[in-house]
């Protein structure tokens, strides 16, 4: 399984950080080093972890607006695609 998706996941959330202010840009910082850790570990995530930040970047989208909404989005959108090879969905 490709950690392609996962490093390409915390980019995306490093540049919304980036664009972030506040708590939100701590959030978002957060979640980019979270997901960045996961995917230098050998076994990878589990669905109940993946599914803790995509539910997080869901509100967070939710919340947003301009090019850090994208991030955000894309950002999920990468975590979806990750999920798909993952043993048991």
């Amino acid at each position: 399984m490709s950690r392609t998706a996962l490093e390409a996941a915390s980019e995306e959330l490093r540049k919304a950080s980036e664009l972030a202010e506040g708590d939100l840009q701590g959030r978002l910082y957060d979640h980019s080093n979270q997901i960045a850790t996961l995917a230098a570990r050998e076994e990878g995530p589990d669905h109940g972890r993946l599914d803790r930040h995509m539910n997080a970047l869901y509100e967070i989208a939710g919340e947003t607006e301009g090019d850090l909404h994208d991030h955000v989005v894309a950002a999920r959108e990468q975590l979806t695609e990750y999920r798909r090879g993952v043993a048991g969905v």
